[in-house]
């Protein structure tokens, strides 16, 4: 429809400009000159031609790429820039008049001058001080200050949870450690979970591999399991990326843009992300941090299930996965022994204690 109302529109301009270039050719007219009715035709079927293809180009194209920009763009971000865009525009009137009685050329300049600059102006300070501004906000809402103490706490946890949004990767989906993290209250804020996420969490547990299946199920099932908790804030946005294909991609972008952290286990998308300077909250991070600190000199009873790498070598495992790497403890193979803690490794994968038998 564009099109075609394009084509008439341009078709129309091309017969006006015809019959008025046929005027100019006919004042002298030679024995190879076209007649009015001719230029206009001519020219008018040229100007059809041209608003079909040239419309699409000035009208739906931008908008399309408008409508793209604007979905990039978080409601915080683009309410921030309204207001401030409201503001500056404000002051830009109530200093219009007193510019406008300066001498000429100034009294007709600057105020166009002052509406370019404090519009310009209160989009910057808004879109930098947002965080600020809706805490102001939230703490004049007079529903924020209920007088018993549960009321406080669901105020506070929404709060918290309208202020920043968490974007989930698909592996810390099927890792599922996520829902015993998320009920215990340690994540301040919601999860956010982008359409795209969802689409490759389907393709897993649509693969003919049977422990992609598996995991992509049970990611399906975590999921659920999230949705279903009422003290879990969990949103799925339709919000995307145009122009870029890989999940890990889209998701350092979309957390650029919506200022907010990825939590995640994977390891290459948390070099990614930190190398472009998005917050990571890293689900096995937070493991290795939780996890019993052993000192050398403790001593603990372990039991050894299996061989080293090196000669006499035993490895055994602590409650909570730690290995602990046993010098001479081969040939203690499942037994429980006593052993001392000779050295404590933290490595890019985990912990690793290194001990030895205490008798």
């Amino acid at each position: 429809m564009v099109r075609l109302i394009g084509m008439i529109i341009f078709s129309i301009l091309g017969v006006y400009s015809g019959v008025y270039l046929g005027q100019l050719a006919n004042v002298e007219p030679g024995t190879n000159t076209l007649s009015v009715e001719q230029y206009g035709v001519i020219i008018g079927m040229v100007g059809a031609l041209v608003g079909l293809i040239l419309t699409p180009f000035l009208t739906t194209r931008p908008i399309r790429a408008l409508r793209q920009l604007l979905s990039r763009i978080s409601a915080q971000n683009l309410f921030a820039a309204l207001s401030g865009l409201v503001v500056g525009l404000i002051i830009a009137v109530l200093a219009a008049f007193p510019l406008s009685l300066l001498p000429k050329p100034l009294g007709s300049i600057l105020p166009f001058v002052g509406v370019l600059l404090f519009g310009y102006l209160g989009v910057a300070v808004f879109m930098m001080r947002q965080h600020d501004l809706f805490s102001i906000f939230q703490s004049l809402n007079p529903r924020s200050g209920g007088s018993s103490s549960a009321g406080e706490t669901a105020d506070s946890k929404s709060n918290l949870a309208d202020n920043r949004s968490i974007l989930l990767d698909t592996s810390v989906i099927i890792d599922g450690r996520i829902a015993d993290i998320a009920r215990t209250g340690f994540i301040p804020g919601a999860l956010l979970i982008p359409r795209f996420v969802l689409t490759e969490l389907q393709y897993i547990a649509d693969s003919p591999d049977s422990l992609r299946r598996q995991r992509g199920r049970r990611g399906m099932e975590v999921l659920s399991t999230l949705q279903k908790e009422p003290s879990i804030p969990v949103r799925l946005s339709d919000i995307d990326v145009e122009g870029v294909r890989e999940v890990d991609d889209k998701l350092v972008i979309l957390a650029r843009q919506m200022r907010c952290p990825i939590l995640t286990n994977d390891y290459n998308l948390n070099r990614i992300a930190e190398l472009q300077g998005v917050t990571v909250l890293n689900v096995n991070e937070l493991a290795n941090a939780v996890k019993s600190v052993l000192l050398p000199g403790e001593i603990l009873n372990i039991r050894v299930i299996q061989e080293g790498k090196e000669s006499g070598q035993g490895v055994g495992y602590m409650d909570d996965g730690t290995m602990v790497v046993i010098e001479n403890g081969r040939e203690h193979m499942d037994r429980e022994i006593e052993v001392v803690v000779t050295k404590v490794l933290q490595t890019a994968a985990g912990r690793m204690i290194f001990a030895r038998p205490e008798f």
